[in-house]
């Protein structure tokens, strides 16, 4: 049954067409952005320079956030990085809640991103096949 307050538009009964809300992307890229722009200029902490944010991904409340990043060298800047992260996130968190004037600042959730160092790894299996291939 339909109340008043429900719209029934051209997508059913409280759908939305795809990419409708485009807030969280918005919210994603200003994430990313400002915490970029931290890593560069106010958080000093050595653990935190071979990393950089690849992406941010929100949830359509704006309540959590998912930070990727990637670490540029091995397992352990990797470890150092995470570390410095967590003990990072609550100024991160504040920072944020002051400069992208939401009513919830998103709760953070650090990831690495792999994407790289699977990169990384397929450039090196496709040398090696191409210097089977020459033998």
């Amino acid at each position: 049954m339909v109340t008043k307050h429900q719209k029934i538009g051209p997508f059913g009964l409280g759908q939305r067409p795809e990419g409708g809300n485009k807030r969280p992307q918005r919210v994603a890229d200003a994430i990313r952005q400002e915490i970029s722009l931290l890593l560069v200029g106010k958080i000093n902490d050595p653990r935190l320079v071979p990393l950089s944010i690849t992406s941010v991904e929100v949830t359509r409340d704006l309540r959590w956030a998912k930070v990727f990043y990637s670490v540029f060298g091995g397992e352990q800047q990797a470890r150092d990085a995470a570390a410095g992260l967590a003990s990072a996130k609550g100024f991160i968190r504040s920072h944020l809640a002051g400069v992208l004037g939401l009513r919830v600042t998103p709760d953070l959730d650090f990831r690495r991103d792999f994407s790289l160092v699977r990169q990384e790894e397929m450039e090196r299996l496709l040398k090696e096949i191409a210097a089977d291939d020459e033998t």
